[in-house]
C-alpha cells in the first residue's frame, strides 16, 4: 500500500483528505504541525508528503528542508499562498509539485499518483534515454533524434532541455533553471528562459503554440513531460 503523509492545521480539509485517500486504499498518517509531521515521516517512512505551508510552528519551507536533509520522499504543497515568490521558494526548497487552494480533490489525486510513480525505480530501465512521442533525447551521448535525425541544439539548449529531462515530470522553478544553465549572476533574468523555451519548443514539439512536453507553470517554472 502506497503511504501518505497529510500536514495541514485544518481539520477539515485533513478529514477530506484522510477519506478520499482511503477510500482509495491508501494509507494516511496525519501531522497539524511541522514538528509533528518531521516525527511522523522518520518513523513511518511515508510514500509521498502533502504538506501546508502555513502551519502554527514553523513554516512549511523548513519542513521541506528538515525533509530532503534525508530523504528524496515526494513533496506536494497544498497552500492558500498564490504569490510567485512563495511557490518559487517551496519549489527551490525541494519540493515537488505546488496545489494552490482552493483546489480539485481529481487534480490533487492526479498530481500525487504521478508524483509516486516518478518516484519508484523501473528494474532494468535505461534512465539515460528518454523517448516521447516527438522526439527521443539520449542524454549519456548528448543527442536529440526527432523523425529519423539528429536535431541541432546550441550548448545553451541542450544545458536547458537536460535540466528539465533529469526531473521529468516534476515542476522546475525559474531560479534553479537560471542558476544551472546560466549561473547565480542569472537568478532574475527570466527573459531568456522565454527564449530558449521558445526554440526548444520550435525544434521539439509538433505543435509549438501548444506544447505537449515543454509546459508552462506561469510564474512559477517549467515542468518537462514524456
Amino acid at each position: 500500500m502506497t503511504r501518505v503523509l497529510v500536514v495541514d492545521d485544518e481539520p477539515q480539509i485533513v478529514r477530506a483528505l484522510v477519506i478520499n485517500l482511503k477510500a482509495r486504499k491508501y494509507e494516511v498518517d496525519a501531522a497539524h504541525d511541522g514538528a509533528s509531521a518531521l516525527e511522523l515521516a522518520a518513523a513511518r517512512h511515508p510514500d509521498v508528503v502533502v504538506l501546508d505551508l502555513g502551519l502554527p510552528d514553523m513554516d512549511g519551507v523548513e519542513v521541506i528542508r528538515g525533509l530532503r536533509g534525508w530523504t528524496r520522499v515526494p513533496i506536494i504543497v497544498l497552500s492558500a499562498r498564490h504569490a510567485s515568490d512563495e511557490k518559487v521558494e517551496a519549489l527551490d526548497a525541494g519540493a515537488d509539485d505546488y496545489v494552490t487552494k482552493p483546489f480539485g480533490m481529481d487534480e490533487l489525486l492526479a498530481r500525487m499518483r504521478a508524483a509516486v510513480r516518478r518516484a519508484e525505480p523501473v528494474a532494468g530501465e535505461d534512465d539515460s534515454v528518454v523517448v516521447t512521442e516527438s522526439f527521443t533525447v539520449d542524454l549519456a551521448a548528448k543527442k536529440v533524434n526527432r523523425d529519423g535525425g539528429d536535431i541541432r541544439l546550441t550548448p545553451t539548449e541542450w544545458h536547458l532541455l537536460e535540466v528539465l529531462v533529469r526531473n521529468a515530470g516534476r515542476l522546475v522553478s525559474q531560479t534553479q533553471l537560471l542558476q544551472e544553465v546560466w549561473g547565480p549572476a542569472y537568478r532574475t533574468e527570466t527573459n531568456y528562459l522565454r527564449v530558449y523555451l521558445a526554440q526548444l519548443r520550435r525544434k521539439l514539439e509538433r505543435d509549438p503554440s501548444h506544447p505537449r512536453h515543454f509546459i508552462t507553470e506561469p510564474g512559477m517554472g517549467y515542468r518537462f513531460e514524456a
